[in-house]
């Protein structure tokens, strides 16, 4: 039996490197599983650089086929930063595998610092790229925009703006490079991972900040206080005609002027300098129904977790990219370089207008904000969308339906967009919320966030409401490494005696809207709904039975009505009936000696 037993963890053992590298290694071309591709030109392939400039960006060295590593990324920016001093660049600062993490800052004076920069008066535009890193498309384009605004003939593009440029922000997903990757894009053909190093999203991690990426990069704004930020994706999902899509929050959200402004100014001119350049600029798509694209699409309203929806809670005008991943990855490159130059020269016309958009909307004080919107089923719009033709067969090998595009261009009339624009939980503004002073992480997120917070410097007694958590439901399995909550709640007047050393959080201040999304645990992207305050779901007091039940015996005496109440529970619900401990923790419940402090959100709000 022994000599069984040893031979057995060998058999496993090469059963478990024979799955392993039939996982790593195939002769599948990954892009022969994708949709045909219709034939392209355009006058933006003009950009590209041959060989004999001397500032041929990496990835021009491969026809924009690649991208460089980490090493080479940082090779060429500070290569080109050390050539003119028009460009400087900080290190925002570590990821987890201890990478720097860098932004380039353009300006025509050289600017050193968020102070000198906002000293000549001209909007900046932040431009991020890498927060998945395999759709690295803005770090590419960046690099060969301000290559030929240093060393070509873009100069001028600095007389009217700023220019914030942080080329890869998922430095560590990065570099975990492979032409295996995200399969149903079209290259590059060494492209890296999703998520960073710890395994999480970073486009997921806006609200709560658990990743030092995304810490630095809120600590960045917040300094450098840029008046338009971009963050450059790639899709995935539909086939369509679009290879530049892109989008921000409608203005029924939180910034209208902003929402205005984006579309009425900077979608018409992105649009046409894309279609003169040989690209066709669209919105974001998120099919209704991937089987049937002709059911419509999503109108999409992001939560604060997205950058887009982050944007709109805080007054950053936002606009998430979304380059289309079935396009070449040298189309995509040469429509996200056209956009990010348009733009550059909508500010330098328009940049007041902009600003102005967002004093009023920075100025608004809801009564009311809605933290959950839903989709409006009822009342969609009708858009003429240029996608693709397809069809929906079952696959003879596997028996599975499947969609088949055939890469042929097809207009959608009078297709459906159902916007998620009815609010779904919508609250009461309170004036302040008052934060125990125990609760250091969530104290510590809202500092990086940039909030105002007044320090109680000594014990303090208030009068505000509680929110008691009823009906909740812990997630059945981690999201983006925490355990997310969903729950209603009561509420409840009364005297509170708070700690020193607890916080004060008006909303009335610049990010008010964003306090009110971070700290109403009835958001779903609030700290509560993200798990930061699991430990109140924790019965940590009980009492045994040989105390409970003299102590019943007395209470019943004491109040009649108590004991009405109980015989009448047990009279009407059966299973409570039939359920001696649910009786038993009914009476513990509404004794004198429960746990007061169970199931209710620590975090106060005040009228």
């Amino acid at each position: 039996m022994s000599k069984r037993l040893s031979i057995l963890p060998a058999v496993l053992s090469a059963s478990i490197f024979s799955l392993s590298l039939s996982a790593a290694t195939t002769s599948i071309e990954p892009s022969s599983l994708l949709p045909p591709l219709p034939a392209w030109k355009g006058a933006s392939e003009a950009l590209i650089q041959p060989a004999s400039n001397p500032w041929q960006t990496p990835a021009e060295k491969n026809d924009l086929a690649s991208t460089p590593d980490y090493e080479a990324s940082v090779a060429f920016m500070n290569k080109l930063v050390a050539s003119d001093p028009r460009l400087q660049k900080v290190n925002l600062g570590k990821s987890p595998q201890q990478r720097d993490i860098w932004m380039v800052i353009a300006s025509q004076q050289g600017a050193k610092d968020a102070q000198s920069l906002r000293n000549n008066k001209k909007p900046t535009l932040l431009i991020q790229a890498g927060i998945h890193s395999g759709e690295i498309d803005g770090k590419d384009a960046g690099f060969m925009l301000l290559r030929d605004i240093i060393h070509g003939n873009k100069g001028a593009l600095l007389d009217g703006v700023n220019i914030l440029f942080v080329p890869i922000l998922s430095v560590d997903g990065h570099e975990r490079r492979s032409p295996l990757n995200r399969v149903n894009q079209r290259g590059p053909d060494n492209m890296g991972w999703r998520t960073n190093a710890s395994n999480l999203n970073l486009n997921r991690d806006y609200a709560k900040l658990d990743t030092p990426e995304l810490q630095h990069i809120i600590r960045a704004i917040n300094i450098w206080q840029p008046d338009l930020y971009y963050d450059a994706h790639v899709t995935d999902g539909a086939d369509y005609q679009y290879d530049i899509t892109y989008g921000f929050n409608a203005d029924f959200g939180d910034s209208p002027s902003i929402s205005r402004w984006l579309e009425q100014r900077l979608r018409p001119s992105v649009d046409k300098a894309l279609a003169a350049n040989g690209h066709l600029g669209g919105p974001l798509i998120f099919s209704v129904d991937s089987m049937d694209f002709k059911k419509g699409i999503s109108g999409w309203t992001a939560s604060p977790r997205f950058s887009n929806g982050y944007g709109d809670l805080r007054q950053l005008p936002t606009v998430l990219i979304e380059n289309h991943s079935l396009k070449p990855y040298k189309q995509r490159v040469l429509g996200t370089y056209v956009m990010f130059e348009e733009t550059l020269k909508l500010l330098a016309r328009d940049g007041k207008n902009l600003r102005k958009a967002i004093a009023e909307d920075r100025a608004r004080r809801p009564a009311k904000q809605v933290l959950k919107w839903k989709t409006d089923v009822n009342n969609p719009e009708l858009i003429t969308l240029k996608g693709m033709e397809y069809k929906t067969d079952i696959d003879k090998v596997t028996g599975l339906p499947y969609v088949e595009w055939t890469g042929k261009p097809y207009d959608y009339e009078k297709l459906p967009v159902y916007w998620s624009r009815l609010p779904a939980v919508e609250v009461k503004t309170p004036r302040s919320f008052y934060i125990p002073a125990q609760y250091t992480q969530v104290i510590e997120r809202l500092k990086i966030h940039g909030v105002d917070m007044e320090v109680l410097p000594k014990a303090m007694t208030i009068k505000a409401t509680q929110l008691s958590a009823k009906d909740f439901k812990l997630a059945e399995k981690p999201f983006e490494g925490r355990q997310m909550v969903n729950s209603t709640f009561d509420s409840s007047q009364g005297s509170f005696v708070l700690p020193a050393g607890s916080m004060k959080v008006k909303t009335d201040q610049p990010l008010g809207r964003l306090v009110v999304g971070l700290l109403d645990p009835r958001g779903p992207d609030s700290f509560f709904s993200w798990g930061f305050f699991n430990s109140i779901f924790q019965r940590t007091e009980y009492i045994e039975n040989y105390v409970l039940i003299p102590m019943a015996r007395e209470l019943f005496a004491e109040q009649p009505e108590l004991k009405q109440a109980f015989e009448q529970k047990k009279q009407s619900d059966k299973e409570f009936a039939e359920n001696t401990r649910a009786q038993m923790q009914w009476i513990y419940r509404h004794s004198p000696f429960y746990d007061r402090a169970y199931l209710k959100y620590p975090v106060l709000l005040e009228y």
